[in-house]
């Protein structure tokens, strides 16, 4: 069961990603333009996924390299150092945030991982990729809030981004626990409450949004997902929206306004932990690139968790 969680959880969030990677710069009504009037329904073949799966990938073989026990300055030294190899390498082609480039670039210089990180900046970059450290520390709330904390500061330092990647981490802990959805966006608040009231706002701006007749202004009234908050905010509509269909809840992630690849990335990371390995199509996940060191990557957590 824990290799098939861990499966579903990187194989949801890739496929996401992949999906939303072909409609991130456009206006829904592009979208529609493109791909009628329901918008982008099926992956291409081979799927293939942007830095927001691929820095997911860095920052969990990080913290595989270092152990998942040893001290958080080992642990995000060795992140910081898959970041660094992230950021040169020649896959590194796929629009990457300026924020992680620019915090990364800093942490290569030789500042240190907890001072790195763009104070200003409350970007979803640091966010979208903490699914991973969900599942690792899915039985210890402590650890959790302090790894995705801490992994989010080596690129984004505001206080609104370091409560969004704690709030998309614990997310999918509770989707893993098996926690009714409708339960969620009260506990994700009371987790974060000595954090930043902005994360908040976000929160209960789905709740009065998720009995509107009109997906698309209640996605429009979220925001548009470009900052941390937004984007985990707009990703939880999307699963609570479709609780238990996980296609039908990253095509909505993938047609929207805003930050499209991000917001089906963290919402398909909540849905498969969720929901599990079945809910995903067999032939999407065959179709995703590397799928075959997904299935090790995933494999690898496991081993590590027990």
């Amino acid at each position: 069961m824990s290799l098939e969680q861990a499966e579903a959880i990187v194989f949801g969030l890739a496929l996401g990603d992949a999906l939303g990677r072909l409609t991130e710069f456009g206006s829904l009504n592009a979208i529609k333009s493109q791909y009628g009037e329901k918008g982008i329904q099926d992956l291409p073949d081979p799927a293939l996924y942007t830095d927001d799966t691929q820095m997911t990938i860095a920052l969990t073989e990080g913290l595989l390299d270092a152990g998942l026990n040893a001290s958080l300055d080992d642990q995000m030294n060795a992140v910081g150092k898959r970041f660094v190899e992230w950021s040169y390498s020649a896959e590194n082609n796929r629009a990457p945030g300026v924020t992680c480039m620019q915090g990364v670039q800093r942490f290569k210089e030789g500042m240190p991982w907890h001072l790195s990180g763009l104070a200003h900046s409350k970007g979803c970059g640091s966010a979208m990729r903490v699914a991973t450290i969900g599942y690792l520390y899915q039985h210890d709330e402590g650890k959790l809030r302090q790894v995705a904390l801490s992994s989010g500061m080596i690129t984004h330092r505001h206080q609104t981004a370091k409560a969004a990647s704690v709030g998309a981490a614990y997310i999918i802990k509770l989707a893993l626990d098996g926690v009714s959805p409708n339960q969620w966006m009260t506990k994700v608040v009371e987790f974060t409450a000595d954090m930043r009231d902005e994360f908040h706002q976000a929160i209960r701006k789905v709740g009065h949004a998720l009995s509107w007749g009109s997906e698309e202004y209640a996605l429009d009234h979220i925001g548009e997902g470009w900052v941390g908050e937004e984007a985990v905010a707009l990703a939880l509509y999307c699963v609570l929206k479709y609780p238990d269909n996980y296609l039908d809840c990253i095509r909505r992630g993938a047609n929207t306004n805003g930050d499209s690849d991000s917001i089906a990335s963290i919402a398909g990371g909540i849905s498969g932990a969720y929901l599990g390995l079945e809910a995903i199509p067999h032939g999407w996940r065959e179709r995703c690139e590397k799928s075959d060191y997904l299935k090790d990557l995933a494999k690898r957590m496991t081993e590590a968790r027990n």
